[in-house]
């Protein structure tokens, strides 16, 4: 089976403009806050709340760590000026450190955490401050496999790219015009030297789109895209960890004892003019 994963970028560029457009002005806002790490999924989300709003209503933050690579910096710097959105640096070592100097036998995964979650207490800082709403910067991928932190970077208002596989980033990237070095750099999230996304999962962003776009959009069943070549234990490790990180795509589960409860009952405000 030939797995396509090209999109219509003209038409998806109108939706996603259009999308931030409604979420943010529906509830009162006209601003918007992003942290702009300098890699390609804040790249391309940055790039279109930048066309949905205007530069000037746009607030982007470059929040490095000591370990931070400076190709992070200087690529999130060259967004900001083919932008020319509003920006901000603010290091983030003196936040982390003290509690990452708790614990000498710390793993570098929950280090990584902590950084994700004092970028995102910064970002809702100056999300107050600036007026704006956060902005999601999460892609399909990273959202169905669990490759994100909870209350980290997952933390958003609205999320313009949650629903693009990484491959598709690439392709709406290039038709925004993000620079090739941003787009062709291998993707990190920049949490420790050396780390990247594909050794750390160990498999390409190209090769897990093409399964998870068989078990998620058109519903195969594991034996089916074996059937169609993925070696059996690849898929059955691909469904593990989606099944096993369902808990970060959803709100906390509340347990029920009424009869409105939010989330089961009470989804939208239907009666309240909205």
């Amino acid at each position: 089976m030939n797995i396509d994963l090209t999109i219509n970028t003209d038409v998806a560029r109108q939706i996603l403009i259009e999308f931030i457009k409604s979420e943010i002005t529906r509830v009162g806002f006209t601003n918007a806050v992003i942290n702009l790490s300098g890699g390609l999924d804040s790249a391309l989300s940055c790039a279109l709340v930048t066309q949905a709003l205007g530069p000037e209503n746009v607030l982007a933050l470059r929040l490095p760590y000591r370990t931070s690579s400076p190709d992070s910096l200087e690529h999130a710097q060259l967004m900001i000026d083919q932008l020319k959105v509003r920006s901000e640096t603010i290091d983030i070592t003196d936040m982390v450190d003290p509690l990452i100097k708790q614990d000498g036998n710390m793993s570098k995964t929950r280090k990584g955490n902590i950084m994700a979650r004092a970028r995102m207490i910064v970002m809702y800082d100056r999300s107050e401050a600036f007026k704006g709403l956060p902005i999601g910067t999460s892609n399909k991928t990273e959202i169905l496999l669990g490759y994100t932190t909870m209350w980290g970077d997952m933390a958003s208002a609205i999320n313009p790219i949650g629903d693009l596989y990484k491959t598709q980033v690439r392709q709406l990237s290039r038709a925004l015009g993000i620079p090739s070095g941003i787009i062709d750099k291998p993707p990190s999230a920049d949490l420790w030297v050396g780390q990247t996304d594909e050794s750390e999962l160990g498999f390409t962003y190209e090769k897990v789109d093409k399964l998870l776009y068989l078990l998620v959009d058109q519903r195969f069943s594991a034996q089916e895209c074996i059937e169609e070549g993925f070696e059996e234990q690849f898929v059955k490790g691909v469904i593990t960890r989606v099944r096993r990180n369902q808990f970060k795509r959803m709100m906390p589960p509340i347990a029920k004892v009424s009869n409105r409860t939010i989330g089961y009952d009470f989804l939208y405000l239907r009666d309240w003019g909205t």
